[in-house]
């Protein structure tokens, strides 16, 4: 059992774990707000268009009834209780269709983005092995070899040196 919840938080604290769960989150907001766009705008927009084309008023006219029922409006006119009946909403199904196509579309353009940023990514590490593999065909007769750092003790002795040349060099001037 303890082997079982070692591998499980093992599963758990990869970074791809944490990354799937910020997408699902994400992509839970952003399918409730493309949810919402369709169902409350285009959804209406649809049972209008469909209730222009049949020819009726209302939203009686953009769905088929299975069973209506019935109820007795405040000046006695029969009017038909959508909460109560059974029908087919046209508009709802076409809705969800378009629902589905701009969450696919998204999904489409999102794993694009990320398949192009792994492909900059791929043709940038076979760059780099080309350019370690160029590097390491040439003999090294033609590569010039590092100079050895200088000690402390060989630094000194060149700044001696310099200091030298620097005060015998304003004694010639003044020979002249």
């Amino acid at each position: 059992m303890k082997k079982f919840f070692s591998e499980f938080k093992a599963f758990i604290t990869r970074g791809n774990v944490l990354d799937m769960a910020v997408g699902v989150i994400v992509g839970g907001a952003f399918t409730a707000i493309v949810t919402a766009l369709t169902s409350q705008i285009l959804q209406p927009l649809v049972n209008w268009l469909i209730a222009s084309i049949v020819g009726g008023n209302g939203l009686e006219a953009a769905v088929t009834m299975l069973k209506p029922a019935y109820t007795e409006g405040a000046d006695g006119v029969k009017v038909v209780d959508l909460a109560n009946s059974i029908y087919i909403n046209w508009g709802a199904f076409i809705t969800a269709i378009i629902n589905f196509l701009l969450v696919a579309l998204i999904l489409f353009c999102i794993v694009k983005a990320i398949n192009h940023v792994h492909e900059k990514g791929k043709q940038a590490a076979e760059k780099r092995k080309k350019a370690e593999e160029v590097v390491e065909e040439v003999p090294a007769e033609v590569v010039p070899a590092a100079p050895a750092p200088e000690t402390s003790e060989q630094i000194l002795a060149e700044i001696r040196d310099l200091l030298k040349a620097q005060n015998a060099a304003p004694e010639d001037k003044k020979a002249e």
